[in-house]
């Protein structure tokens, strides 16, 4: 008997074939980046206190998403070069910028021509922490707090140097408000970021430096340097005995800056929402948040949206001081 062809059920194996191609291709390039590598860039050197963030987190995420995550350093200029190389990056997933406030918020308020715009050039991922930025003394410092460092740059002549880990940041902004307080002359000297300004301390090289609070946790727990203001609304858990600068008469400075995870702009909503999750499941694990609550994060995952409304309030606060401070951008 001759062989008959059903041709309406040929043309629905053939569509349905086709519809398979097509939503492959279309899902191919995000289960794509599930094997390839993931740079995590980082704006500053390696030693400092957000390399050691982003290593901290990179083992894990590496576990979550299923392919290698590579810490990348692109240190210089605040994070610009890092922020930049971020904006020329393929929008697909596969490279990320894990930055403090100082690149993403102070950054373009400060440069003329930083080479990016956060809000057009980037997306936001997710948040994972804030912190606060400190005062640290130098071991040859011979002060022990707040009011006998005062005194001792004093006897100086009122004059001394304060180490930064980059230039125009917050760290300078603090610098110029405690001398303009309390009538010295403070100079700001500026770093490639906090690890050769830690490496300075540690040499007693500069008297004292502001940073982050994970910039100097390990070298205040150590005894090597001696923090003796913190910024925030309140103590610090990994070193209650530091008095706030509030406490210290020296209101202004509560608003935490954040650490958060970003991407190029244009990469698709569903690989967003892929990292996004991949880093609310690595916070959830104890051993992670103990590891960055011990470096002096106050740990707790933002989405993207909630990360971009905290970075335009701080934006707006950073805005103020800035411009009350009269600084010029260069």
């Amino acid at each position: 008997m001759p062989q008959t062809h059903d041709f309406s059920k040929q043309r629905r194996l053939v569509l349905t074939g086709l519809a398979a191609a097509t939503g492959t291709l279309l899902i191919g390039p995000v289960a794509a980046d599930t094997q390839r590598p993931v740079r995590l860039l980082v704006g500053f050197p390696a030693g400092g206190g957000t390399d050691a963030i982003a290593r901290i987190l990179a083992e894990p995420l590496r576990e979550t998403l299923g392919a290698p995550v590579v810490v990348e350093n692109r240190a210089g200029a605040g994070g610009q070069i890092a922020a930049q190389a971020l904006k020329a990056a393929a929008p697909d997933g596969t490279t990320l910028f894990l930055s403090h406030d100082h690149t993403i918020s102070i950054i373009p308020q400060v440069m003329r021509t930083p080479g990016f715009e956060p809000a057009t050039d980037f997306v936001p991922v997710a948040g994972f922490a804030t912190f606060v930025n400190a005062l640290a003394l130098s071991a040859g410092t011979p002060a022990q707090d707040f009011a006998a460092y005062v005194n001792w740059v004093r006897q100086q002549g009122g004059k001394s140097v304060v180490g930064i880990p980059a230039p125009a940041s917050v760290p300078q902004f603090l610098v110029e408000v405690l001398a303009r307080r309390n009538q010295l002359e403070l100079v700001a000297a500026p770093y490639r970021g906090s690890a050769p300004m830690m490496a300075d301390m540690l040499g007693n090289q500069i008297p004292a430096g502001v940073g982050s609070v994970p910039d100097f946790i390990e070298n205040h727990k150590a005894g090597t340097v001696r923090v003796v203001a913190v910024m925030g609304k309140e103590r610090q858990a990994v070193m209650p005995e530091v008095p706030t600068l509030a406490e210290l008469g020296i209101p202004g400075f509560e608003d935490m800056p954040y650490y958060g995870i970003f991407a190029p702009a244009g990469t698709p909503s569903a690989v967003l929402e892929r990292l996004s999750k991949a880093l609310a499941q690595t916070l959830e694990q104890p051993r992670v948040r103990e590891r960055l609550t011990a470096m002096g994060l106050d740990v707790g995952f933002m989405s993207g949206e909630e990360l971009n409304r905290r970075e335009r309030a701080y934006t707006q606060t950073w805005a103020r001081i800035i411009r009350e401070s009269g600084f010029q951008p260069q």
